[in-house]
């Protein structure tokens, strides 16, 4: 009897071990199935993200390698077209294997707009295509030569503004109308001595030229009244022409209150350092149409748009010429003051209409108008050469000069014979490039926006485009019941790298 309540409680606790090992068995199934419901549904949603943002704006990457989502939309992107295209890639993944999942609900928790930032996406993107493209030595020889351009051409610049407030010209109006009255007065005191018979000292009538000596030929006035022209007309070869493309800018991304992301603005890094800046404007440079390459559609001229911010291709290469001939000039001037050969033709000059005025003091002021319309005349024929795509030495000697003194009263008929192409010199895009550099960061930036917007409105036939619908990054979250048990709530990211 004993031996048979032994019997019996063995069989009874290997029973309730058994329902224990059930048990826990039963449960690591149910484990692993909800742990792999939840891998499942991760999934769902990396493939969906992946999917989604595999179908980012074609034209954008084309054109201007930048990568972006288009959620489309008229005045605010449209986020629910979005999220069902999101849905459409998730969804199939679900049904995959014999997990039952259910999709309850699920919405974006943020996203980031290309725009974002005062454009700082934009920017980044830019940044960091032109530093993948050029490698890092072919960004420190961009550095190098750029500095050096830089630093001559602000120089340049400032003796040219400076050339321009003087009063140079206007003294020598007034030294010259002096000179006209004496010469009047002396031509009436001549006349009246001939009546009188009086010839005072026994002076001849010939000692009084009564006005200017027409054997001593005076460039200045002719300048005068080239300065007078429209000197875009004077600067553009007449073969090329100027395009007459205009825009509203009240359209484009300076114009308008931006839509901007939610949420996701705390990864967004400001970046000022000079290579980014040296950067972006070679980026420019190289997906933006200028005077010498025009863009096929939008404004043609699209670099001085960002350099002069105007509604017409004119307007904007009319500024983009001001600056270059206010270079040029300060650049002339210097290389006049410093060559002595040049000095002394000048001096001869200025001396000879002085004294056909009889005013030989008026010399020194006189020679100084000689100069400056010098460097007027030769920086024409300067920024016609970039406009006709020659090129232009920063800083000139004595064989880049151009323009003889002798000449300097027929400029208008030596706009294109005396110009001369120097092929160690800067083209018309490389005195671009130096002018970005001078342009704000911020200007560049939402003006590099509004020619991308114009170029794709016009040549892809979408005029909604916008570039503040363009999505680089979102954050997605979904609840998913699974096998009608237990709901998982997961949240994934997704951004362009």
């Amino acid at each position: 009897m004993v031996k048979t309540v032994k019997k019996g409680s063995i069989t009874i606790f290997l029973a309730l071990i058994l329902s224990l090992i059930l048990s826990l068995v039963s449960a690591s199934i149910e484990s692993v199935r909800m742990s792999a419901a939840r891998t499942q549904i991760l999934n769902s949603m990396d493939i969906g993200l992946y999917s989604l943002f595999g179908q980012y704006d074609r034209t954008l990457l084309e054109d201007y390698d930048l990568f972006a989502l288009y959620a489309g939309g008229e005045e605010e992107p449209d986020m629910a077209s979005v999220y069902e295209n999101f849905q459409s890639y998730m969804k199939p993944v679900l049904k995959q294997n014999s997990q039952k999942l259910e999709l309850l609900q699920g919405g974006f928790n943020g996203y980031r707009m290309l725009t974002d930032g005062n454009g700082e996406v934009f920017f980044g993107q830019a940044v960091r295509y032109m530093r993948e493209t050029l490698g890092s030595q072919g960004v420190q020889i961009l550095l190098g030569k750029l500095q050096d351009q830089e630093e001559k051409t602000e120089a340049a610049e400032r003796k040219g503004e400076q050339a321009e407030n003087e009063d140079t010209m206007n003294s020598y109006d007034s030294e010259i109308s002096d000179a006209a009255q004496k010469s009047e007065e002396a031509e009436k005191n001549q006349e009246n001595q001939k009546d009188s018979g009086d010839f005072g000292d026994g002076g001849s009538s010939e000692d009084f030229t009564g006005g200017v000596n027409k054997d001593v030929e005076n460039p200045i006035p002719v300048i005068r009244r080239v300065r007078k022209m429209g000197l875009i007309d004077l600067v553009v070869p007449t073969e090329r022409g100027i395009s007459d493309a205009v825009t509203d800018k009240r359209t484009l991304t300076s114009g308008r209150t931006l839509q901007t992301g939610m949420l996701m603005d705390s990864g967004i890094q400001t970046d000022n350092s000079y290579t980014s800046g040296i950067l972006f404007g070679q980026y420019l440079l190289k997906k933006l149409g200028n005077y010498r390459k025009p863009a096929a559609s939008g404004l043609n001229y699209q670099v001085e748009y960002i350099l002069g911010g105007k509604n017409s291709d004119r307007e904007n290469l009319k500024s983009v010429a001001a600056k270059l001939l206010l270079i040029r000039q300060g650049v002339n001037m210097a290389h006049l003051l410093a060559d002595g050969g040049k000095r002394i033709q000048l001096e001869t000059l200025s001396l000879a209409i002085a004294s056909s005025f009889l005013v030989p003091p008026a010399a020194a002021v006189i020679e100084a108008a000689l100069l400056v319309c010098w460097a007027f005349a030769e920086r024409v024929l300067d920024v016609r050469e970039l406009f006709a795509g020659g090129h232009v030495p920063l800083v000139k000697n004595a064989s880049d000069w151009q323009l003889s003194l002798s000449n300097l009263s027929h400029i208008l008929d030596h706009l294109d014979t005396s110009r001369k192409d120097s092929k160690g010199g800067m083209s018309y895009e490389d005195y671009l490039r130096v002018l970005l550099i001078a342009k704000g960061k911020q200007e560049k930036v939402i003006r590099g926006m509004d020619m991308i917007e114009c170029s794709i409105r016009e040549k892809r036939k979408r005029p909604g485009f916008r570039m503040d619908h363009c999505i680089v990054a979102l954050e997605a979250s979904a609840d998913v019941k699974a096998n009608n048990k237990k709901t998982f709530t997961v949240t994934r990211q997704y951004a362009y790298e």
